[in-house]
């Protein structure tokens, strides 16, 4: 299970650093911002919903707002608090990294399963994490259809880590 999850995120890593200069870390942040109410989060919650640490999270935080791409804000409910706020270039460059991302997920991983497969990996998924497959992160309901794969149709929708 480890091998298989460092290989795939070693390539999607690779897909979205050769395509838009920018880490799956980069790209999962701004994917949370992107579809964050108002497109901001707490900087504690955001951490709390990507994989990195606190301090971890903090120093990408300071790269991306260099970069322009997020910006930090008082929160206005808690005075030692900030909020992370995708740019509208951070929007831009997110939207563009997103294709490549989903690309990268269906040609992977998804375009070797049916949607039998993934609704059963979904239920395993769900027997190891609760929740897991609820959709508490955001992530993207459907996937663009592509060519058949195997024995059955390719899956149209998938929601899942990494996607």
């Amino acid at each position: 299970m480890l091998r298989v999850h460092a290989g795939l995120m070693k390539d999607l890593d690779t897909d979205l650093a050769g395509g838009h200069g920018l880490s799956l870390s980069t790209y999962e942040v701004l994917l949370f911002l992107a579809d964050a109410h108002d497109g901001k989060m707490r900087m504690a919650q955001l951490a709390d919903s990507v994989l990195l640490s606190r301090s971890g999270l903090t120093r990408l935080v300071d790269r991306l707002e260099r970069a322009g791409l997020v910006e930090r804000e008082p929160c206005p409910s808690d005075q030692r608090g900030f909020n992370a706020l995708i740019t509208h270039e951070g929007r831009e460059v997110f939207d563009a990294a997103r294709q490549t991302h989903l690309s990268g997920v269906r040609e992977r991983f998804l375009s070797h399963f049916s949607e039998d497969d993934l609704a059963t990996m979904a239920e395993f998924w769900e027997r190891v994490q609760p929740g897991a497959s609820a959709g508490g992160a955001p992530f993207p309901t459907t996937v663009a259809p592509r060519p058949p794969y195997g024995r059955g149709a390719a899956p149209r929708a998938a929601r899942g880590p990494g996607a």
